[in-house]
């Protein structure tokens, strides 16, 4: 019988889900409001956990775990893209920058470590809840992004470009299938879907810390007033 984790998944974040996109930062994001300051910082918490993320299942592909073979997508990797952002926001210095990365960002950075050493199935949990949601998302944040920050020629927006992959919804399809064949328990499935939920805390952690410079670019009144009408728009996984 199949374990269907990739629909497991999808169904036992849901709620997650919803939390996060109800974040005031992510919010003000899909409404438009999204100021370079903010955005960089952005770029340095999502650089320190996808270093952190590709490094570490680099690492373990060489052991042959099913697991760890099953999300190990090349064309998926956001750490290139990262930096070229990083360089058109920050200049040739761009890795000083790094040390700003959020307390948020660092323990979010930290746990995926930890996972990869003690039980690295539970990676699963961590990289379905970023890439998927980058690559569900990617075109329509990438829009609000370059208009609202007035950028052109894709500048600085290459996080959100998966240009190894011609087709999303072929390429999910693939994904849910791979997860889907692994030869893993219901315990084991549970414990995935714990952890991306602690993925999502962790990424909502990221985006409270990212409120506060949101906040000092737009003034409070502003952001309480974004923050209180309902939503214009959703990544949600699908």
């Amino acid at each position: 019988m199949s374990i269907a984790l990739a629909k497991q998944l999808r169904e036992g974040t849901k709620k997650s889900h919803t939390m996060a996109e109800n974040t005031g930062f992510v919010s003000c994001f899909l409404k438009g409001v999204v100021d370079k300051g903010t955005y960089k910082n952005l770029l340095v918490d999502l650089y320190l956990v996808y270093s952190a993320m590709e490094d570490e299942i680099t690492k373990l592909s060489q052991s042959g775990d099913p697991c760890v073979e099953a999300i190990s997508y090349p064309e998926l990797n956001r750490v290139d893209s990262l930096k070229k952002d990083l360089a058109f926001f920050c200049g040739t210095n761009w890795l000083d920058v790094l040390n700003n990365a959020s307390p948020s960002a660092k323990a979010y950075a930290e746990r995926i470590h930890y996972v990869a050493k003690n039980s690295p199935e539970l990676l699963i949990g961590h990289h379905y809840t970023r890439y998927i949601g980058d690559l569900s998302g990617g075109q329509i944040l990438k829009n609000i992004a370059q208009k609202a920050m007035n950028l052109s020629d894709g500048n600085g927006l290459s996080f959100y470009e998966f240009n190894l992959i011609d087709d999303e919804k072929a390429f999910k399809l693939k994904y849910s299938d791979r997860l889907n064949s692994l030869q893993i328990n219901q315990g084991m499935v549970d414990l995935i879907v714990e952890e991306a939920n602690s993925a999502f805390k962790y990424n909502m952690d990221m985006f409270q810390e990212l409120e506060g410079n949101l906040v000092a670019a737009i003034g409070k009144v502003l952001f309480s007033f974004l923050t209180r009408k309902s939503r214009i728009g959703s990544t949600e996984q699908n």
